[in-house]
């Protein structure tokens, strides 16, 4: 196996256990992908039928844009491919996709102008990089409707699909990993702040504007890393099947 095929798994099997551990798995639902071709055509992503605690490097699944599996042993869900593959062939530096029914995040997308609100030292890194999507067309069951989510994200890295969840993509899963853990801690913050049933202190935008620079030069590839290695080495410790 091409060592670049080798670790392309792995991180994606780390992505999903770590996921799992952090309850933002649902079932045997949802799904990761993590491309492997410069142009986005050939993707891995997690097989149909297996919770997330469960998953091996060995059980992803290489698909193509159009639909072949190239190689493993399992099936790809439907919905995966339909939202997955528009996403790699549109955006081919997105390599990582993540797409989740995260509670608090998607609780967020169920109600009238849900938004992620700047209020928060933790939303702030997410300033002008949230898509929100609140339309809905049920299952993405075909390409339609996984090319109307692709289309709604535009240039954002990161969508709220209305009634649905989000999508985080980036061009490595450490950084979409980064990404998804503190976009669900932000919006539990904001959930939790919420029952106060009083009115958020806004914070000005200069300082918004500020923040956000601040902590995006500061998570630098290095920390990104560093916090997915973290993520590795405690899944080892508990149970290094996953790289098997």
């Amino acid at each position: 196996m091409r060592s670049d095929l080798r670790e392309a798994r792995e991180d994606l099997a780390a992505a999903l256990r770590y996921a799992d551990k952090l309850g933002l798995s649902e079932g045997i639902c949802n799904h990761f992908s993590l491309a492997v071709s410069d142009d986005g055509q050939e993707f891995l992503v997690n097989p149909q039928g297996f919770h997330w605690s469960e998953l091996k490097a060995s059980d992803m699944v290489l698909c193509h844009r159009d639909g072949r599996v190239l190689d493993g042993e399992h099936t790809v869900e439907p919905t995966a491919y339909f939202i997955h593959a528009p996403i790699h062939a549109g955006r081919p530096a997105a390599k990582a996709v993540l797409h989740t029914h995260m509670p608090y995040a998607t609780s967020l997308t169920i109600v009238e102008d849900g938004r992620l609100e700047m209020v928060e030292q933790g939303a702030l890194r997410f300033y002008d990089r949230i898509a929100y999507d609140d339309g809905y067309g049920g299952l993405a069951l075909d390409h339609q409707e996984g090319d109307r989510i692709a289309d709604a994200m535009a240039e954002k890295p990161i969508a709220f699909l209305g009634h649905h969840g989000v999508v985080v993509t980036a061009p490595t899963m450490a950084k979409a990993f980064d990404d998804l853990y503190y976009l669900e801690r932000a919006a539990q913050v904001q959930t939790l702040a919420k029952m106060h049933g009083k009115p958020f202190r806004e914070i000005p935008r200069q300082v918004v504007e500020q923040t956000a620079r601040q902590i995006l030069e500061e998570s630098d590839t290095t920390q990104v890393q560093a916090h997915f290695d973290a993520i590795k080495r405690m899944l080892d410790r508990d149970d290094p099947s996953w790289r098997n």
